[in-house]
């Protein structure tokens, strides 16, 4: 298995693949327009010249990435598919320089087992207000965020008494 960047000629692949599992209410549908649009933000694991398994990557600000449409099709399931593109992605993400990564996730206990913690949605305006909003699950949302913080995070220092 080939963990790589992703290239136009994978596109209909990935659609289908995140369309799988978006048929079952699992993820968001992506087009094929909104894929080629991004297509820098994505990783692919590919056996036998097939993708199996795909997740993008999405700065949404100076200190903050998101892991999109992490998908692994049903046959490659428990092959560590999905840890090793996580992995990729959040290594470009420390290549970046960026502090946190964030995923909205029903997987809990895949990111878990990758060092991300379960946090308030609150916490992540940049997200919340840039994408959120325009979502149909909005004010229902069910999805939990996770966030992984790499070399780069640096929190907020408490305020010396004085």
């Amino acid at each position: 298995m080939d963990i790589r960047k992703a290239t136009s000629a994978d596109v209909e692949d990935m659609q289908r693949l995140i369309q799988h599992f978006a048929d079952m209410g699992l993820m968001l549908p992506r087009t094929i327009k909104s894929l080629c649009e991004h297509l820098q933000c994505f990783t692919v694991a590919v056996e036998d010249g097939r993708v199996i398994g795909v997740g993008g990557l999405h700065v949404l600000w100076t200190d903050l990435a998101e892991i999109r449409s992490l998908a692994v099709s049903p046959e490659a399931h428990g092959k560590g598919v999905g840890s090793q593109i996580v992995k990729a992605l959040l290594k470009e993400a420390e290549d970046l320089g960026i502090a946190q990564v964030l995923s909205l996730t029903y997987q809990t206990r895949f990111f878990e087992k990758l060092n991300f913690h379960v946090v308030r949605k609150e916490t992540l305006p940049h997200k919340v207000w840039k994408d959120c909003i325009y979502c149909n699950k909005f004010y229902h949302c069910d999805e939990v965020a996770m966030v992984y913080y790499t070399r780069h995070f640096q929190p907020l220092k408490q305020a010396k008494e004085a």
